[in-house]
């Protein structure tokens, strides 16, 4: 031990290099490192500013001139003193011998120690400074613009904002040069003597005629003379051989794009891509953008997760868990895998495999046979039969409400980008609304009634009038089956008629009816209690089917209010039904629908062959014995040939 002492002691004293006098006769101070703590490690090192960022930056903030020593193929520059010619990782060995033999190494020995190496190669790596282009982030304002144009765009999830601005403040200058065998050029000139580019305007448009011609490659076939002309002498410049970064590329796309299409508009209204394209895609477009048009190129940006596998891991070709779009497709269809995305959160990482595809496919089924079940029932609908709103009965005029209430969420939707949602809400209105309880209510009608009873005549209305919102809403997703759907009513015959040159409909605001919504709520939740003990009946082998009970509800005056005006029967789909009077027996009830239970017994009657409903006027009609009075009145009706 000789002597004690702080670091920052030593700061501002000169050493002198090992190898001095065999060509290395330059000062080496000592300086003050920010970055050796007593995390990372204390003590005196040599840096050096062209193989690694933390010695550039010290370097430069002390006025080093930073020396280029080797070059791109690992071997150091002629002008290296002693080992010119010779490779980084196969010198090490002599340069040890150099310093020993000059008396400036103590000792010499190996040990195993953290290196970086390629990912792909595996190979060990060196940094080294290369002379590269960049482009200022505060020369020009380009930050400020920058920040300025995050601030003016709409973010979803607004998360994103916060998370590209906050790499836009902290960002370094960019370097947009690359040094590969392949890519855009960087069509740059730069004079030998002074090293500024050559900004001619001449030059630049020879250049662009000659790359709209034959391509980015013109750039390194043609002789530099063809460029720079008679006004300028070739030997005096260099041609500048590297490649523009691709992102630089990818951000440039808005240009070409959108501003030379007369059916499109600049900027975007909005840019979509994964998470990752915060630092990618959305980045760059910014940058060039407010770099060369002072704004973003876009209003609105989306980020979305990345598709996983069905238990949530990352898919990888090792795992075998990849899901291939293709072969959804082969074995679903197009629709099928639309489904999968429309009724997925994309602001999470999406999931898909077998189980999910196979929920999916049988959601899709439902949705067809919504649509087929509207074909079948509209057959021969024409506007002559149509009914207006002010004369329908109240359960049409229910689902029209239900229609205005969709169309205001679908809008919203596509407002907000959020489509899982409504998705979710027009798949339960198929199944639910319409399949198991409006289509279940009305097909007695659709099926038995006169084909001018004004009940069937409001029933088809409504259907064409859901026929034509379902197929709209549906066509943006499931876009094959919403034109087969609409092609099967209104056939093209060549005059260009699709579902995709549609417009969602405008929905009347006449068709809100809150008050009539909140009844058919209470409606349908007796209505609930009713079914369920039917159910109850049906799996103890009692009843085969509904229209074999006569149904009574025991329930309190702000149900039974519910039902002003309806056929409870017709409601229950059973072949009687009325509300009991007095205290009786609980029958079945539902614990979220208090006040209401239900019994129920055989109807009384024969079973009509018609309408199979059980009634006690079936064989009263001498010519229509198997039938009721209704389903007679029809029979002989159409016999006559009405």
């Amino acid at each position: 031990m000789i002597a004690t002492f702080k670091g920052s002691d030593l700061e501002g004293t000169v050493c002198r290099h090992p190898l001095a006098g065999q060509g290395y006769d330059f000062e080496v101070p000592a300086l003050a490192a920010g970055f050796a703590t007593t995390e990372e490690g204390t003590g005196i090192v040599h840096i050096a500013p062209g193989h690694g960022s933390d010695d550039w930056e010290l370097g430069m903030a002390n006025g080093i001139e930073v020396p280029e020593t080797v070059g791109e193929d690992g071997c150091f520059f002629d002008h290296v003193a002693l080992f010119a010619g010779q490779h980084v990782f196969k010198v090490n060995g002599e340069i040890a011998d150099a310093i020993e033999n000059a008396g400036g190494l103590l000792a010499r020995g190996k040990l195993t120690h953290r290196y970086p190496h390629s990912w792909r190669s595996k190979a060990p790596l060196i940094f080294r400074n290369t002379t590269q282009w960049f482009i200022s982030m505060e020369k020009t304002g380009l930050r400020n613009k920058a920040l300025k144009a995050i601030e003016e765009t709409r973010f979803v999830p607004p998360s994103g904002q916060k998370r590209l601005r906050d790499m836009i403040e902290t960002r370094p200058d960019w370097c947009v040069s690359r040094q590969r065998a392949w890519g855009v050029p960087i069509t740059v000139f730069v004079n030998k003597e002074t090293g500024e580019p050559l900004r001619d305007p001449a030059v630049l448009e020879r250049i662009v005629e000659a790359v709209e011609a034959e391509g980015a490659d013109a750039w390194f076939s043609s002789d530099p003379s063809r460029f720079l002309g008679d006004d300028h002498n070739a030997g005096d410049y260099e041609q500048v051989m590297d490649i523009l970064d691709v992102w630089f590329d990818s951000g440039a796309t808005h240009t070409f794009v959108l501003e030379d299409r007369d059916d499109l508009k600049w900027p975007a209204s909005l840019y979509l891509e994964g998470t990752d394209q915060h630092r990618g895609w959305f980045h760059s477009s910014l940058l060039e953008s407010c770099g060369t048009r002072g704004r973003a190129p876009y209003e609105a940006v989306l980020t979305h997760g990345f598709v996983m596998g069905e238990d949530g891991s990352k898919m990888s070709k090792s795992t075998g868990n990849i899901v291939s779009p293709q072969v959804v497709v082969d074995q679903y269809g197009a629709d099928i895998l639309r489904l999968w995305v429309v009724g997925s959160d994309y602001s999470e990482d999406l999931r898909i495999g077998p189980e999910i595809l196979k929920r999916n496919a049988d959601i899709y089924r439902r949705l067809r046979n919504t649509l087929r079940y509207l074909l079948g029932n509209l057959a021969g609908f024409d506007e002559s039969e149509r009914v207006g709103t002010d004369e329908m009965p109240e359960l049409e005029r229910w689902v029209l409400h239900r229609l205005w209430q969709l169309d205001r969420h679908l809008r919203q939707a596509c407002d907000d980008f959020q489509f899982h949602p409504v998705f979710a809400e027009l798949h339960n209105f198929c199944a639910v609304d319409l399949s198991a309880f409006y289509f279940d209510i009305r097909k007695d009608s659709l099926y038995c009634d006169p084909a001018d009873d004004p009940k069937r005549r409001a029933a088809r209305t409504v259907l064409d009038d859901v026929f034509n919102c379902l197929t709209a809403w549906l066509a943006p997703f499931l876009c094959f089956t919403a034109e087969e759907a609409w092609q099967a009513r209104h056939p093209d015959g060549g005059n260009g008629n699709s579902v995709h040159l549609r417009a969602f409909p405008d929905i009347p605001e006449d068709w809100r009816d809150d008050d009539l919504a909140k009844k058919w709520k209470t409606v349908r939740d007796v209505r609930r209690v009713v079914t369920g003990a039917l159910e109850v009946a049906r799996a103890d082998k009692k009843i085969g089917s509904s229209l074999q009970a006569d149904t009574v509800i025991h329930a309190d005056f702000n149900h039974q209010e519910a039902f002003d005006g309806l056929d409870l029967a017709e409601v229950f789909i059973t072949s009687a039904a009325s509300f009991g009077e007095g205290d009786q027996e609980p029958g079945f009830f539902l614990d979220d629908v208090p006040g209401v239970h239900v019994v129920w017994n055989l109807a009384e009657g024969e079973k009509c062959g018609r309408c199979w409903k059980v009634l006690p006027e079936v064989g009263q009609d001498a010519d229509y014995p198997d039938t009721c009075g209704r389903c007679a009145d029809v029979v002989r009706q159409l016999d006559k040939g009405g």
